[in-house]
């Protein structure tokens, strides 16, 4: 919970900026407790192998950037899992979600075992867009109405990058 004035301040000052790429949010999905709801579902997640989520912070000055999720984990004949992510506002445009995608990529093939890391978003995206082909993900086709965004499904760009990708 030591986190959560951080992140509630955060999501404040960037609500604006996130609105078109995210699902709608309600003002009381930013509440304490709705914010210990959600570190709940985080340690389900995690203890069933089916999630993990990150808050990306900056180590010169310890201040939280945003966030990373690898949702959806399959294993089984898959091994694969859905990555998701973003960035506070004041900290967007600087490389810093570059750099944390970077850094769990490892923690997907290596610590994890998966074969797969995918990826969606809006076509007219073209940060997220750049983002992904800058740190190796391919794109693989589109995916109709994928997602409720902002309140109406919206049509996304997919990608993966595989464990061979990142071996070669």
């Amino acid at each position: 919970m030591s986190d959560y004035p951080d992140w509630v301040e955060l999501r404040a000052v960037s609500r604006d900026f996130l609105t078109p790429w995210e699902p709608a949010w309600t003002s009381s999905e930013l509440t304490r407790s709705s914010f210990r709801r959600r570190l709940k579902y985080y340690a389900r997640d995690l203890r069933e192998d089916l999630g993990y989520a990150f808050f990306l912070y900056d180590g010169d000055e310890d201040s939280l950037l945003g966030g990373v999720t690898l949702s959806n984990v399959r294993r089984g004949v898959t091994h694969a899992c859905t990555l998701g992510y973003w960035i506070g506002a004041p900290y967007a445009d600087q490389g810093k979600m570059t750099a944390g995608v970077r850094a769990i990529i490892p923690f997907v093939f290596d610590t994890l075992r998966l074969h797969r890391l995918e990826a969606a978003c809006l076509l007219r995206n073209e940060a997220s867009i750049k983002l992904l082909e800058r740190v190796g993900f391919s794109r693989e086709g589109l995916a109709r109405r994928y997602l409720k965004i902002n309140g109406s499904w919206q049509d996304h760009v997919t990608y993966a990058l595989l464990e061979d990708d990142v071996r070669s």
